[in-house]
């Protein structure tokens, strides 16, 4: 396989967000104000670059609000994604989020009328059947939905909402500006939203500033700017299926580093999981009645 810049893009931009979780499960701060920090000290190191090299241009209105739209959106899932991850394995949380791609088909099928191939629903079927498998069947069976789980979930359906957006705004603006949009509106939504449920802004050790620039930094600018790029440039599909990499290399780093316990039935549910997801991009149709017929 040739590695163009957008690919070589989209390989820098899976590395840098798999360390987040790990960052994030060092728990130096709540999920809500370390999303804050994420996309606000992010922005303080944007915006200057944009403004001296004149390299933002501010688009037509509709794009403006879809970029806001965007902005809010992705906040709102990191925001849910920080808080699965601290009060559950940072293993789980990133496979669960993962199922984006399932809900971007759903969500094609019943809002916008487009009626998936028969692999997207075997994909779907099979992905579900892995994540039960992930986190265990005596949980779905004495419905123990708690919290981490149904936030989990809710950030791979923000996040599947998401690409279906920003995929439409960086068709028309530059990810450049599309970035600066995105991270003035997610700064100001997660400022409000903290300071209503009075969250401290202050009183971080130097540890947990030093985590809150580095998740700026590499997570959220070399990360974020990379997928955007390569999502500009590659087919969304195949952009999505490498994303689900991610989750993967963060079970490996919460191994080693979190010393989180991947046990054999996790291990078997996200391989589940993951093939259920592939199944969904397969290109040719899969028949079930050649796959269970007799040759």
């Amino acid at each position: 396989m040739k590695l163009t810049k957008p690919r070589l893009a989209l390989i820098c931009g899976i590395l840098c967000i798999s360390i987040f979780p790990i960052l994030v499960k060092l728990k130096l701060a709540s999920g809500l104000i370390s999303a804050f920090y994420r996309m606000a000290i992010a922005l303080a190191l944007l915006l200057p670059y944009v403004l001296i090299t004149k390299n933002f241009k501010l688009p037509k209105t509709k794009i403006i609000l879809l970029a806001v739209l965007c902005g809010i959106l992705f906040a709102s899932d990191v925001a849910v994604w920080n808080i699965a991850i601290q009060d559950s394995s940072a293993t789980q949380a990133s496979l669960l989020t993962n199922l984006s791609p399932v809900w971007v088909g759903i969500g094609s099928f019943f809002f916008l009328k487009v009626r998936p191939a028969t692999n997207f629903w075997i994909g779907t079927l099979v992905s579900l059947f892995g994540m039960i498998t992930l986190v265990g069947f005596s949980f779905f069976l004495e419905l123990n939905f708690n919290q981490a789980f149904l936030f989990a979930v809710l950030s791979g359906i923000l996040y599947s909402i998401y690409l279906l957006v920003s995929k439409k705004v960086l068709s028309e603006i530059d990810v450049l500006s599309f970035m600066t949009i995105n991270l003035i509106a997610s700064s100001i939504y997660l400022g409000i939203l903290c300071y209503a449920l009075n969250e401290p802004f202050t009183g971080f050790s130097d540890t947990g500033w030093f985590v809150f620039v580095l998740q700026a930094v590499m997570c959220q600018l070399c990360a974020w700017l990379s997928i955007s790029y390569a999502t500009q440039h590659m087919r969304a599909t195949r952009v999505s299926l490498s994303l689900l990499s991610q989750a993967v290399i963060t079970s490996i780093l919460a191994w080693l580093f979190l010393e989180e316990q991947i046990t054999l039935q996790m291990v078997f549910g996200g391989i589940i999981l993951l093939c259920g997801i592939r199944i969904t991009f397969y290109d040719k149709t899969i028949s079930l009645k050649k796959l269970f017929s007799k040759n």
